[in-house]
């Protein structure tokens, strides 16, 4: 399916993101070998079993980038300019190996783009749980999409 419009996105849509993914020690590992982050409560099961947590913590920035990546299909795909910025970003709750992800994301704004009648921008609240139904993940999400063509 091709990503949405600028036109296509309705203020206060919600979409229920059917794909989803069961987070593996290997996705953990990799992406925090991969960003050159030593953080011992990802990669380090001693350190991380001496935490409050008992266990090795799946690296936030992973979480963010997963919870995003679920979303592309159904909303994004070959329709984004570019992604703007994210604010208001929160992890209430750590993810652990064998979690598994869903995503929601509501249309917050959308509008034309003040400079370039091409385009314009939509902010995008995307929201992630476990398998529990537990928020892990949050944010506030501008992007730049495309308009169709005239």
């Amino acid at each position: 399916m091709a990503g949405l419009y600028l036109e296509e996105f309705v203020v206060g849509r919600v979409f229920q993101h059917t794909l989803r993914k069961t987070v593996t020690e290997s996705d953990n590992m990799l992406f925090s070998v991969m960003t050159l982050n030593p953080q011992p409560l990802h990669i380090d099961f001693d350190f991380a079993a001496k935490s409050e947590w008992g266990k090795p913590l799946v690296n936030s920035l992973f979480t963010l980038g997963l919870m995003i990546g679920i979303s592309v299909n159904d909303i994004t795909v070959g329709t984004t300019i570019a992604n703007l910025g994210m604010k208001e970003t929160v992890f209430p709750h750590p993810v652990f190996h064998g979690d598994t992800i869903r995503v929601e994301t509501t249309v917050i704004s959308a509008r034309e783009s003040k400079s370039k009648p091409d385009r314009g921008i939509v902010e995008f609240e995307h929201r992630a749980y476990n398998q529990n139904d537990v928020l892990v993940a949050k944010c506030t999400r501008q992007a730049m999409m495309m308009k169709k063509a005239a």
